[in-house]
């Protein structure tokens, strides 16, 4: 069955988050081969509503149409200061009963804060509103720096651009890495960026040293399959090693070792679902040496094993034996 999604309009509607559900969700994608997603437009409100711009935004779709969304999103909310209306609320905790995903971009988490759906919960917003969001509500586990939040049913995510890297890991998850990369590269956007990665950095990563990082890692991308460790990096972009996790965390939110980590999982993903090669040839190739620790640091990262995950995305003939290709592999 195709999967629906229903965004939420609101007067005084956040345009550009607004676009961003519309650009992943309700465009046709016959290129893909597979069943896109079913898309609508919901409302609690009545008549014509303003969007940012100048814009006017009529919509047809009471809040009834969440009784049959699979996926809902809510792209940002007029004001942080003004409770949602009561009958949105109750549908959202309806829908969430039934077993609705629900998920936020920018100011939208308060719509789902003020319907108690993040109480014990893990969330991120703009870093703007994260200090207003613990304050206003002190139960909810406020991830200032965070891209996005995935706690499974419910998703949050900073503002803007962040929304996009929330949405297409939605996609990810549903389609898996293939599919993603595909999407993202019509959007002309990275195919990838891990929700922990930090919103903004103290400083701008200084011209040379930002032209440094990048032909380092696609450097890295190119060769996942040998060992690195943060002297040879160093060494080969021309840097000291404190210089090299410094400007990497400044410009990746993270360390040297854990952006590698997610890239060869990302490649791991992509040679599950596009390849019959066992699980061992699968680690050899992306540089995690066993398929022990593939397994490993697949479940830390995705939540699941390699095999589970091939399983849900490819529907191939099984594996090959780990022997077979071995050779190749190395």
């Amino acid at each position: 069955m195709t999967h629906k999604v229903v965004a939420l309009a609101y007067d005084q509607l956040c345009t550009f988050e607004f676009g961003c559900v519309v650009e992943l969700f309700a465009l046709a994608r016959p290129e893909l081969g597979i069943p896109w997603y079913e898309f609508a437009v919901c409302s609690a409100e009545r008549g014509t509503l303003r969007a940012a711009g100048g814009i006017e935004v009529r919509v047809p779709r009471g809040l009834k149409a969440l009784e049959r969304a699979d996926t809902i999103v809510i792209p940002g909310w007029r004001s942080p200061e003004e409770p949602p209306p009561e009958a949105l609320l109750a549908a959202l905790r309806a829908a969430q009963r039934r077993g609705a995903r629900l998920c936020s971009i920018c100011s939208g988490v308060f719509v789902l804060a003020a319907a108690g759906i993040l109480d014990g919960r893990r969330a991120s917003t703009h870093w703007r509103y994260a200090a207003r969001l613990r304050e206003g509500y002190p139960q909810i586990r406020v991830e200032a720096n965070a891209l996005y939040v995935d706690e499974g049913q419910v998703l949050t995510s900073a503002g803007s651009a962040a929304g996009l890297d929330m949405l297409l890991h939605l996609v990810r998850r549903d389609h898996g890495a293939r599919v993603a990369n595909q999407v993202a590269q019509r959007l002309v956007i990275a195919p990838h960026r891990e929700g922990g990665q930090a919103q903004f950095v103290p400083r701008p990563v200084a011209s040379d040293e930002r032209g440094r990082l990048t032909r380092l890692m696609d450097y890295l991308r190119a060769h996942l399959d040998a060992h690195h460790s943060v002297a040879s990096l160093a060494a080969r972009a021309a840097m000291s090693a404190r210089t090299l996790q410094r400007e990497f965390a400044l410009a990746t939110g993270q360390g040297p070792h854990a952006w590698l980590t997610g890239e060869r999982i990302e490649r791991a993903k992509e040679l599950l679902e596009g390849t019959r090669l066992a699980t061992a040839v699968v680690a050899t190739r992306v540089g995690m040496g066993s398929a022990e620790s593939l397994r490993h640091h697949f479940r830390r990262r995705v939540g699941t094993t390699p095999e589970r995950y091939r399983r849900r995305f490819t529907r191939r003939a099984p594996p090959r034996p780990a022997h077979a290709g071995r050779g190749r592999a190395q």
